[in-house]
């Protein structure tokens, strides 16, 4: 029993500091040898285009629901980017919205308004996109602002055929609260730059993101062009890459707890697109890209369990050494501090709360998608507006 539970603890244990420390140093060591060795398939390019000339015609596609408060603002920075106006088609595609929505939209001089029957997220996506003219398809939240030279930056890899799917870099604005999301997202923005330059990102952002238009992917209401895309396209032979200087900004959730809810709405599809639509499955994976799903989606998902997994079998290996005695210690150390984190204000106590309630929204998700069935249902994260 005692060799069974280190055998858990260590997998565990050794599991959660890979996929959260190993695995960008890792990164790191691979894509520095690639520099030498041409090991990874595509270093991030600039574009040479500084005209008109050569820029592919593009459909900016919003989906909204119940966005009257920024959809107006949304199409006015759509309109006012660098980017030539009879070459770029924006469209507004109004899910069910019950407000002003699609007539703010319309004063606001979007070229194509799409008022939808109900249908989620994904369907008004979709919706766009079929009906969308431009060689590529980008899009963007209701409430995200693009820099004005964004979407020059975030199409000029797409002159590489083999690309077949560009993010763009999201920066948080600081929301008066507790929310520790920002210093995350700089962490995560590190690694996906790092997975570009080897093989492509795993995951994208809903605020800046652009498909080839001829490659665009129909997905289920219960998907995510985060997360479907980038796995779905490497199976076709497709990049999928990062492009830091197409950068657009976002109101962040005011709240750790905010975060959580939202994390929390976002993983109940996550079944769905890890078994059903087959991100966990090896086939048609270059080996690279099979590297960076393990390493960063499958031990990311799992770290639910592998916490669990943890504190119980460092619990029975309690007498059978110090090192266990201090790793159950540090465990209960974590989960204090993630509890002290809502009444004190500190730091280290909102790093603990931030990681343990981020950590626990995969779980969440997963028991929500278990009682309801899949997502697919709009609910936007308050404050964000």
């Amino acid at each position: 029993m005692t060799t069974f539970a280190a055998i858990l603890f260590w997998f565990s244990a050794g599991a959660l500091l890979y996929t959260h420390l190993g695995y960008p140093i890792a990164l790191w060591l691979l894509t520095r040898l690639g520099r030498f060795q041409n090991l990874g398939p595509h270093r991030n390019q600039k574009s040479g285009n500084d005209g008109a000339g050569g820029l592919p015609t593009v459909s900016l596609i919003v989906p909204a629901f119940d966005e009257e408060e920024v959809i107006g603002a949304k199409v006015a920075n759509a309109l006012a980017l660098d980017y030539p106006r009879e070459r770029l088609q924006v469209i507004v595609a109004s899910d069910g919205s019950s407000d002003a929505t699609a007539e703010r939209a319309r004063a606001a001089g979007a070229d194509l308004v799409l008022e939808l029957p109900p249908g989620g997220k994904v369907a008004a996506l979709n919706a766009g996109a079929e009906a969308a003219g431009g060689e590529v398809l980008a899009f963007s939240d209701a409430n995200s602002a693009w820099a004005p030279d964004a979407l020059r930056q975030l199409v000029a890899p797409f002159a590489d055929p083999r690309v077949g799917y560009v993010c763009g870099q999201v920066r948080f604005q600081d929301a008066d609260g507790d929310n520790m999301e920002g210093a995350y997202w700089r962490y995560e923005m590190a690694v996906r730059e790092m997975e570009s330059a080897l093989a492509g990102v795993t995951a994208g952002n809903g605020a800046i993101y652009a498909v080839r238009g001829d490659a665009y992917i129909a997905l289920a209401p219960s998907g995510s062009h985060d997360l479907s895309f980038p796995f779905a396209f490497a199976k076709r032979g497709l990049r999928s890459l990062y492009a830091p200087a197409a950068r657009a900004e976002e109101k962040m959730v005011p709240t750790i707890e905010g975060e959580f809810a939202r994390k929390r709405r976002m993983m109940v599809g996550l079944w769905d697109i890890a078994v059903g639509e087959g991100m966990l499955s090896p086939r048609g994976y270059p080996p690279l890209f099979a590297f960076e799903i393990v390493s960063h989606r499958a031990l990311r998902y799992l770290s639910p369990l592998l916490h669990l997994v943890a504190l119980v079998a460092s619990a029975l290996l309690l007498g059978a050494g110090w090192f266990y005695v201090l790793a159950f210690v540090l465990q209960l150390a974590l989960i204090a501090a993630a509890l002290l984190g809502r009444a004190l204000p500190l730091a280290p106590f909102r790093v603990a709360r931030y990681y343990a309630l981020t950590t626990a929204s995969i779980a969440a998700g997963l028991w929500d998608r278990w009682r309801h069935g899949p997502g697919g249902r709009w609910e936007k994260a308050a404050g964000t507006r």
